[in-house]
């Protein structure tokens, strides 16, 4: 029997950010994605063309004093997460993860959920920056394309 997208992208999740080893990292369970929704409805995104998800991206808001803190490595993933509230009052973005299916990559899709994100995001918040922990140099890529886009400084952890 073949493997569903959905078993895929889990599988690629592992892979590129083994989480699940990492108690560092955002695991992302129920309790997590019901949290993001209330942080923001566009936190998480996917394409999906009918069999199943082909790609994933997760952003969310959070306050420039955390990111600063996360960027100095004082905190970790999951702390950030755990420490922005579900008020409003957010000024930068943390790109978080995109997942897309190889034979799906190169066609903007990322880009055009992560942007769409963005954007649904600004519309409820001052967001003054975009800030993302590189784990590729397709996920550097895409940052800094995101950032040049919208027009947000970028930061690097």
């Amino acid at each position: 029997m073949a493997t569903s997208n959905f078993e895929r992208m889990i599988a690629l999740a592992d892979e590129v950010f083994a989480s699940r080893t990492d108690p560092d990292q955002l695991s992302v369970d129920e309790d997590v994605i019901s949290r993001l929704q209330k942080i923001h409805p566009s936190t998480m995104s996917e394409y999906n063309e009918g069999d199943g998800p082909v790609a994933w991206i997760l952003v969310f808001p959070t306050t420039l004093e955390l990111m600063d803190r996360f960027l100095a490595a004082e905190i970790s993933e999951k702390e950030l997460f755990e420490l922005t509230t579900t008020a409003s009052g957010y000024e930068a973005i943390y790109l978080c993860s995109a997942l897309v299916l190889e034979e799906y990559r190169g066609k903007g899709i990322a880009k055009n959920l992560t942007l769409q994100a963005i954007e649904q995001i600004k519309k409820d918040d001052r967001i003054q920056a975009l800030f993302v922990w590189v784990f590729s140099k397709e996920g550097e890529s895409l940052a800094e394309k995101l950032a040049a886009l919208t027009n947000l400084p970028l930061h690097k952890r």
